[in-house]
């Protein structure tokens, strides 16, 4: 009979792993199922809004006035890039590596680092929506005034509290649920590193 010194080197490898408590094995697996279903939910929700987007776009598009059809495309563009940059900052988050709990928990860790990548590009996004829309609106200050038969000042001061009452509450609801996602990502550094200390 052979001596299989790498298989017996393996075995005792295996054997000085521990596992974290049975505790925290739940206490993360509750966590994940959780994450899983906001993960769909969130996909899903994505899709609808994108396909939302893009009818409504199509929509704009068919309005008689050049002002329609730049909404329009905006909006269009606008709801291709946000899908893609999901897409993107969330790849390689789709599913553990492996069916052990420490899996799990770096896909969680993965998981928190991509939406606080995606909050930060959101918010990027946000502001560059901001912009556009200001500047079609005062491109087109004579079509929208022929549009809704009024003169385009009567606007002026309904966009302008448009504008400075969107991005403030943009911006401090993402800065919001970035707190929490640095919390959560602290959270799951802890027990990443209680893992490797077991």
């Amino acid at each position: 009979m052979t001596d299989d010194r790498e298989l017996e080197s393996w075995r005792e490898q295996w054997s000085g792993v521990a596992e974290p408590s049975a505790e925290l094995q739940r206490e993360i697996q509750l966590r994940i199922k959780r994450q899983n279903r906001r993960f769909v939910l969130g996909n899903l929700l994505t899709v609808i809004a994108f396909l939302g987007m893009l009818i409504f776009g199509l929509f704009l598009r068919h309005r008689s006035s050049w002002m329609g059809t730049g909404w329009g495309t905006s909006v269009c563009v606008l709801a291709v890039i946000a899908a893609a940059c999901r897409v993107w900052f969330l790849r390689g988050t789709w599913r553990p590596e492996a069916q052990s709990t420490r899996a799990f928990v770096e896909l969680w860790h993965k998981r928190v680092t991509a939406r606080i990548r995606l909050l930060r590009i959101s918010l990027y996004l946000s502001l560059g929506w901001l912009i556009f829309c200001a500047a079609l609106t005062a491109a087109n200050w004579a079509t929208i005034g022929e549009d809704f038969k009024t003169h385009p000042k009567a606007w002026l001061v309904l966009l302008v509290a448009c504008a400075l009452m969107q991005y403030p509450v943009l911006w401090y609801g993402m800065v919001w649920i970035r707190r929490r996602k640095l919390a959560e990502l602290k959270e799951v550094k802890n027990i990443l590193d209680e893992m490797n200390d077991v």
